[in-house]
C-alpha cells in the first residue's frame, strides 16, 4: 500500500541543508506560481496497496493485536487502512547515514517485529532512499499486499518541472491531483504533512463540494516537546472529517534519547556540519532546560522497567488519536529497543501521564479543557 502526504511550506523548518537550498531556490522566482508555491509547498502521501480494504462505513480507531509479534494496529484516521501502530522511516538514514546492508537488517527487523507501514519521500537522499526501499522489499520477496509504503511527494529535483503537486500549488489543485492519482490506481488514500487544520479542513471541504477525494491523515511531528497540534488541533480534526496522525520524530531527532546529556557526543548526529541547527538547540537554554526534563523523566523509566526512548515513544502511543508512530533508527540496537515501547503501552496509566505532564510543564490547553 502506498500513501501520499501533502505538506505546507510556511510549516517547513529547514531541517538540513538540502532542505535549506531548495527553499532558497524556489523563493526567488517572483511570479504568481512560486507565491503560491511560498503558501503551499506542498508533499503528498500515498497509500498504495494489492490487497483487500476493508469497508470505510462505521469504522472505529480501535486496536487489535498481533499474536505472534504483539504488534498493535490500528485505523489509519476512519479509513478502513490499518497500520501498525509503530512504523520505520527511512529519512537521513537509508541512502546517508547508514549502508544498504544496514538498511536491509532494520527493515527485516521491523518486518519480522509485525510492522507494516514504511515511510519514505522522493527527497531523501535525492530519491535513493526510496530505490533502497523499494530494492529490499523485492530482495525479500515479501507480499506487497501486506505493506503500506507512504512517501512525501514535492521537491522532486531542481527544475521547476521536476517539483510541486499540481499545476498552481494551491489546494484545490493538490485535491484535484491527488484525486487524479488514485482514480488511476496508482494509490488508495492520500493525506498531509505540515498542513494547518484550517488548511486541511478547506481540502476536505473542496473534495466534498467538487465530488473528489480527501485527505484521511496529517503527518506531524510529536514528542514530549512539542504537543500543540497533534493534542489540540487534530483531535478536532478527527471527530469532524476522520482525519488521523500519524506522527515522527518521537525523539525529537535523537534529543529524548540520553545522549545529549552532558553535551553532544563526536558520534552523534548533532556533531555533523549539516546539522548544526540541531546542536545550537541542544546547546540552547532551552534546551539545557529539556535536558534537566529528561533527567526528571528517568526515575519514571525506570520504575516502569523501561528506557528513557521506550518511554517516550510508548508516551506518543498512548494517544488514541496517534494512529501510528513512525521510527527512525540508525542501527538495529536502537530499533529494537524502540519496538519495546510496545511493551511500555499497558503500563501508562492515567497516573504515569500525569507524573510526565507534572515535569515536563508543557500540556497544551483545548477548548474543551477551558470548559471544564
Amino acid at each position: 500500500m502506498q500513501v501520499s502526504i501533502a505538506c505546507t511550506e510556511h510549516n517547513l523548518k529547514s531541517r538540513n541543508g538540502e532542505d535549506r537550498l531548495l527553499s532558497k531556490q524556489s523563493s526567488t522566482a517572483p511570479n504568481v506560481v512560486n507565491a503560491a508555491r511560498a503558501k503551499f509547498r506542498t508533499v503528498a502521501i500515498i497509500a498504495r496497496s494489492l490487497g483487500t480494504f476493508t469497508p470505510q462505513h462505521h469504522i472505529s480507531l480501535k486496536e487489535s493485536t498481533a499474536k505472534q509479534t504483539g504488534m498493535k494496529y490500528r485505523n489509519l484516521g476512519k479509513s478502513g487502512l490499518r497500520v501498525s501502530c509503530l512504523g520505520l522511516g527511512t529519512w537521513v538514514t537509508f541512502g546517508g547515514q547508514i549502508s544498504d546492508e544496514v538498511a536491509e537488517r532494520l527493515m527485516t527487523i521491523a518486518y519480522e517485529s509485525g510492522v507494516n507501514l514504511f515511510d519514505t519521500a522522493e527527497v531523501y537522499a535525492a530519491g535513493k532512499a526510496e530505490a533502497i526501499l523499494g530494492s529490499i522489499i523485492k530482495k525479500k520477496g515479501w507480499r506487497r499486499s501486506s505493506l503500506v509504503i507512504t512517501t512525501k511527494l514535492y521537491w522532486g529535483g531542481k527544475a521547476e518541472t521536476e517539483r510541486g503537486l499540481s499545476r498552481k500549488h494551491i489546494i484545490e489543485e493538490i485535491v484535484r491531483a491527488m484525486t487524479h492519482v488514485i482514480n488511476q490506481g496508482m494509490a488508495m488514500y492520500w493525506g498531509t504533512s505540515r498542513w494547518s487544520a484550517m488548511e486541511i479542513m478547506e481540502a476536505y471541504s473542496v473534495a466534498r463540494q467538487f465530488n473528489m477525494i480527501p485527505p484521511v491523515c496529517e503527518q506531524a511531528e510529536y514528542h514530549l516537546f512539542q504537543r500543540e497540534k497533534v493534542e489540540v488541533q487534530l483531535p478536532e480534526l478527527y471527530h469532524k472529517i476522520g482525519v488521523g496522525a500519524m506522527t515522527w520524530s518521537p525523539l525529537a531527532c535523537g534529543i529524548i534519547s540520553g545522549k545529549y546529556g552532558n553535551g553532544v557526543p563526536e558520534s552523534s548526529r548533532a556533531s555533523l556540519k549539516c546539522y548544526q541547527w540541531l546542536k545550537e538547540r541542544i546547546v540552547s537554554e532551552e534546551g539545557r532546560k529539556q535536558q534537566n526534563k529528561l533527567k526528571d523523566l528517568s526515575p519514571i523509566a525506570e520504575r516502569l522497567g523501561c528506557t528513557l526512548p521506550q518511554l517516550a515513544v510508548a508516551w506518543c502511543l498512548r494517544n488514541e488519536g496517534v494512529s501510528s508512530v513512525l521510527l527512525g533508527s540508525s542501527t538495529p540496537e536502537q530499533l529494537i529497543e524502540n519496538l519495546g515501547a510496545i511493551q511500555v503501552l499497558p503500563k501508562m496509566t492515567s497516573h504515569v501521564v500525569n507524573e510526565i505532564d507534572n515535569i515536563l510543564r508543557n500540556k497544551p490547553y483545548s477548548k474543551k479543557d477551558y470548559r471544564s
